[in-house]
């Protein structure tokens, strides 16, 4: 096994960026999910109620993010002074909002009043303490640091729809090839390169998978999310991937071979 291909999202629900490698740090892959988007009532906002966000784009620019809005233009975020107590999923966070520009060309780009939001380093996320004894922090993502997904898996699905799907549909930060499908059902630990990753939950999948990321457009026949029903469904929820935990900073490339600890155990 070996890794096929690696991105990170710089924005949470915001178009990803394929990478060639990335550093990690405490958060998971760095600049991954450090920013996102509220509404007026600070909660978090996703493509699960506003699929056009799949349309807006998104580039690092040295440590900066740079997010390119439909018919307004690139704006380099930027965290202002205003700091702000923000919803994501269950959990309230220290965030620092950005500066006011790209969040109104983002609010006029949705018809929306939308904000973007830093996590700072000082703010800290726990991991779900239900999976992961350790204090472990989390960025923005939706619970975990890493989402690794198998490039088998993702043929065999498309084997049973219409119309084949791009793994972006899934968001993972990891693509592993070279495994069965559906072998991550049993990983446990994987060696990544030089860097050990605990797969700690299987990563439960909702409509955001029916968004097509080059339209921002939401499928009327609910695929691949309807067929992946019929047959991954779990006391979990509808299983595509694993979520993991790193144990160490590090850098993780495209083409690092993988091993399957536990297989060797």
């Amino acid at each position: 096994m070996r890794v096929h291909s690696l991105y990170i999202y710089p924005v949470k629900s915001l178009a990803g960026i394929p990478v060639s490698s990335f550093n990690m740090d405490d958060f998971g892959p760095s600049h991954d999910r450090r920013w996102m988007i509220v509404d007026a009532e600070r909660r978090f906002v996703t493509q699960r109620d506003y699929p056009m966000l799949a349309r807006v784009h998104t580039a690092l620019d040295g440590d900066c993010v740079r997010v390119s809005i439909p018919g307004e233009g690139d704006y380099l975020l930027q965290p202002g002074d205003e700091e702000a107590r923000v919803l994501v999923w269950r959990d309230w966070v220290k965030a620092v909002y950005g500066k006011a520009e790209a969040s109104e060309a983002l609010s006029r780009f949705c018809g929306v009043d939308f904000r973007f939001v830093y996590m700072p380093d000082t703010s800290f996320r726990r991991v779900d303490a239900g999976r992961v004894t350790e204090e472990r922090r989390v960025s923005f993502a939706d619970g975990f640091p890493f989402l690794v997904t198998n490039l088998a898996s993702l043929e065999e699905l498309n084997g049973r729809l219409e119309t084949p799907v791009e793994m972006r549909r899934f968001r993972p930060n990891i693509v592993i090839e070279g495994a069965a499908a559906w072998a991550e059902d049993d990983w446990q630990q994987l060696l990544i390169g030089e860097q050990m990753f605990n797969l700690v939950k299987p990563c439960s999948r909702c409509v955001m998978t029916t968004v097509d990321p080059d339209t921002g457009v939401k499928g009327s026949d609910l695929q691949p999310l309807r067929t992946l029903g019929k047959y991954r469904r779990t006391i979990d929820g509808v299983i595509f991937g694993m979520n993991a935990i790193h144990e160490a900073h590090g850098t993780v490339r495209a083409g690092d071979p993988v091993i399957n600890r536990n297989a060797d155990q």
